[in-house]
């Protein structure tokens, strides 16, 4: 936790029990802040995480192109590219799912849709963190990922639908293999490098 923090914590701790009258001494206020700071970073971070997920992303249409021999529509924003089957209705679930992990998480790049129930998600996470949140919303265990070069892969469900999740740059993230074991995104048992 940052020094700021902590100070902000110490004397919000202070007024309150000016506050409430509380026989507090500035050495316990001092100690109550400190025991009290790893808690209150792990709830601002679980609230900015889900104040994320409900902001939508904006992205500028740059084109639309239908390949009509391949039986796609291609939609390139300026930093997503997203693929629907001309025959998959765009009402459908993975439809749906895609349409909105593209328009909340500024991680994907790319969406495929070739049926009503499979979706294959491109992500670029930024963190260990992002990606985390990634295993954990596709419901993929830590040791149902592969690394291949640079990328992470594996297969997660929601509800119905099948996704096949790529996750590029990840094995630069998990580089620090003590953190992202540490964080539950290796196994324990796993020794070889990525």
């Amino acid at each position: 936790m940052t020094r700021p923090l902590q100070h902000q914590l110490h004397g919000r701790l202070e007024l309150a029990a000016q506050v409430l009258d509380l026989p507090l001494t500035a050495d316990q206020l001092e100690r109550l802040a400190l025991e009290l700071a790893p808690a209150v970073r792990a709830m601002l971070a679980e609230q900015a995480d889900s104040l994320t997920a409900q902001v939508p992303v904006t992205y500028a249409v740059v084109g639309t192109d239908v390949d009509r021999q391949a039986g796609v529509a291609i939609t390139t924003w300026a930093q997503c590219t997203s693929a629907i089957g001309t025959d998959v209705d765009h009402e459908s679930p993975a439809a749906l799912l895609a349409h909105e992990l593209r328009s909340r998480q500024p991680d994907v790049i790319g969406t495929d849709v070739p049926t009503g129930t499979y979706l294959g998600l491109t992500v670029r996470p930024q963190s260990l963190s992002a990606w985390r949140w990634w295993l954990d919303r596709l419901s993929i265990a830590a040791e149902a990922v592969t690394v291949q070069d640079t990328d992470a892969y594996a297969v997660g469900v929601v509800g119905d639908i099948a996704v096949q999740l790529c996750g590029q740059g990840v094995a630069e993230l998990l580089a620090d293999r003590p953190v992202a074991r540490l964080m539950g995104m290796l196994a324990e048992s796993d020794t070889a490098t990525p």
